[in-house]
């Protein structure tokens, strides 16, 4: 299972390794896409509310797990680097302890608050029944979501990001099976959309313990390796408390917007919805390179190859400034059209090209910011990741969309170019703090994991 990534071309191992979770990404972008899709095939502007809603609420939640993994990923990637066998294997079996109290707990507290959290959403009454059944049967998967998503964070650690595309291609089938068929065969609206899901990540996470069983390794993982040890789970919390923190604020100012624009009536809200699922579609490559670049210079720090790491992030920066830029333009011209293909109400469309217009910029200012919050994860200074994207939430993307509702209220263009205006804040401070790390010598000075 374990590849070595602290040889050879970076440039190709950066490729090499993206190119893969870039396709997992995808197809599990496309399964949560196929959600709102195959619902407004079937179903009204209500029931898409709902299903759009429920989401947002599911990809926060899975987003902080993912960050919170990013602490296990780092440390097995920097175990791997340094060729200690020993510590990746603690690392991997106490990153399943954890994993496992936390789904349990986390079940039940969502499962408690589940119409206090549609109501906190400011969810439209006509979707508020579908939007409580939606998250009631995706709260009961949390287990299998946190299963796949530990599992992923452990092969990505040792290099490996090829089995994790074919976990997620396996959900990615089931689930748009299972959507036409508890969707469009049964009827069952957004709690068809949430069985679809919660059942197809259970069928990933059995191939890909299967998988695991089969693959030979030669990490020592044994049942002591699983035994909760203060120093390891320490070295994982450490990296990953401040990611999740990160993430979760990230992802509550995206809800935010939406209860703004929840506010505005059920287009307006059916048109956020709708482009914040193709803004995460564009997304792809700047989450693919952050994990990317976090996963790749772990290794190279491990292995105390600060030159590499750092010609990673170069790298893995000007790929995402390429991308954004072409992309945001392919999108001034073709945003009816996209939004067109989820909701063909003449005012969800045009309010839909609106938001997606100013949003799509975006894309390119967090790529860049996505990779330095990688990088400065692998050194074991994910504070920093966390204290831009706080300083981008709570001084633009928030005050600016409810200023920018407030005073363009027959419009959404300048809610979406608050977005990308937090973007370029946190660029700005990632180029401040790269600077001032430099100067201090700090990046040539892990800190410990």
């Amino acid at each position: 299972m374990e590849k070595n990534l602290t040889t050879g071309s970076v440039f190709r191992n950066i490729v090499g390794f993206s190119l893969p979770y870039l396709l997992a990404y995808f197809l599990q972008t496309l399964y949560g896409m196929a959600d709102l899709f195959i619902t407004g095939q079937f179903s009204g502007t209500a029931d898409i509310t709902a299903v759009s809603i429920g989401s947002q609420v599911m990809h926060m939640i899975t987003v902080m797990i993912v960050g919170l993994a990013m602490g296990t990923t780092i440390a097995i990637g920097r175990a791997v680097g340094g060729r200690e066998q020993e510590k990746a294997a603690l690392a991997i079996g106490n990153s399943a302890t954890l994993f496992i109290g936390l789904s349990v707990v986390l079940t039940a507290l969502l499962l408690a608050l589940v119409r206090p959290i549609v109501a906190v959403m400011s969810t439209p009454a006509e979707a508020v029944e579908g939007t409580v059944r939606y998250l009631t049967i995706c709260f009961i998967g949390i287990p299998f979501i946190t299963a796949y998503n530990i599992i992923s964070s452990i092969f990505r650690g040792l290099g490996d990001s090829q089995s994790p595309m074919k976990f997620v291609a396996v959900a990615c089938a089931a689930n748009i099976l299972l959507d036409y068929l508890f969707i469009g065969g049964m009827h069952l609206g957004p709690a068809g959309a949430a069985l679809g899901t919660t059942l197809s990540q259970t069928l990933s996470v059995v191939v890909s313990l299967v998988m695991v069983t089969r693959q030979k390794s030669a990490l020592p993982v044994t049942r002591a390796s699983f035994r909760p040890r203060k120093d390891v789970l320490g070295s994982i919390l450490k990296v990953g408390v401040p990611v999740a923190l990160q993430d979760g604020f990230i992802q509550i100012s995206f809800l935010l917007i939406t209860v703004i624009a929840n506010g505005r009536g059920l287009d307006d809200a059916a048109a956020v919805g709708i482009v914040e699922k193709v803004i995460s579609f564009v997304f792809l490559v700047p989450s693919s390179m952050l994990s990317t670049v976090s996963a790749l210079a772990a290794q190279n720090i491990g292995a105390g190859r600060y030159d590499r790491a750092a010609q990673t992030l170069r790298y893995a920066v000007g790929m995402c400034l390429c991308f954004g830029l072409v992309v945001g333009t392919i999108v001034q011209f073709a945003a009816g059209g996209i939004v067109s293909v989820f909701d063909s109400t003449p005012a969800v469309v045009t309010a839909g090209s609106q938001y997606i217009r100013g949003y799509i910029w975006d894309c390119m200012f967090a790529g860049a910011h996505f990779s330095c919050s990688g990088y400065f994860c692998a050194y074991g200074r994910s504070v920093v990741s966390f204290l831009h994207n706080a300083l981008s939430i709570v001084l633009v993307r928030i005050p600016g969309a409810y200023l920018m509702s407030r005073l363009f209220p027959s419009t959404l263009l300048p809610m979406g170019c608050a977005a990308t205006a937090g973007s370029l804040l946190s660029v700005i401070v990632c180029v401040i703090a790269l600077v001032w790390l430099r100067r201090r010598g700090a990046l040539d000075h892990p800190v410990q994991v």
